[in-house]
């Protein structure tokens, strides 16, 4: 029956962080403490401060990024390359992974909040690279972040993605609210489901999921 929901689909839409790495490796919070350390030294404010700006922003926005260049202005090129200038060695190859997807029918790619440079870092190490067919990050997007219907608007433009013949694996689920709109198959991998009209499948294994569809 999965199988059979995605038999239309020829275009795979996949976010990045805790999607195509498992959340278990806690690569986010390498990100968090730098993207902290940057509100206080844009902002002249403390840790605490920062850090609750950072959450903020976050709710709020969609990212930290676009609370920053809303309401400080922030150039938001020096902020991606430091926030994103982690360690990649907690992250470790996925073999099955790497097959299934590989074996989708159609057009593949990785759509982040963060920048395109970090993705393929992070597609590197998960022994995932040259399998996509494009990798696009917030800057492809104007820098508007998902969940803005725009920011899928200009990606999807962009990549000529037709989201009548989509599907969308997103772990934050209102980053799904737009694609569902849009006529995209919602897809929500997280350890966690959350009820929803907008979500059409949850799953807490992407590799395994993927391995229903080929």
């Amino acid at each position: 029956m999965v199988k059979a929901s995605f038999s239309h689909v020829r275009h795979w839409v996949f976010d990045l962080d805790n999607i195509l790495y498992p959340p278990s490796v806690r690569l986010f919070d390498q990100i968090e403490v730098k993207m902290t350390r940057f509100v206080m030294d844009a902002l002249g404010v403390d840790h605490p401060t920062a850090n609750t700006l950072r959450a903020k922003y976050w709710r709020k926005y969609g990212t930290t990024l676009a609370g920053l260049m809303r309401e400080h202005d922030v150039d938001p090129a020096p902020y991606l390359t430091d926030v994103h200038d982690i360690s990649m060695h907690a992250l470790t190859p996925d073999p099955d992974l790497a097959t299934y997807i590989a074996a989708l029918p159609g057009r593949r790619i990785v759509y982040t909040n963060g920048s395109a440079p970090y993705a393929e870092r992070v597609l590197a190490a998960r022994g995932l690279s040259g399998l996509f067919d494009a990798v696009y990050g917030v800057e492809h997007a104007g820098f508007r972040p998902k969940p803005e219907r725009a920011a899928f608007q200009a990606v999807f433009d962009r990549d000529g993605v037709d989201p009548r013949t989509a599907a969308m694996f997103e772990d934050d689920v209102r980053n799904l609210s737009a694609p569902h709109q849009m006529g995209m198959r919602t897809v929500h991998v997280a350890p966690e489901p959350h009820k929803a009209d907008y979500i059409h499948h949850h799953t807490d294994d992407l590799t395994a999921f993927l391995g229903f569809l080929t």
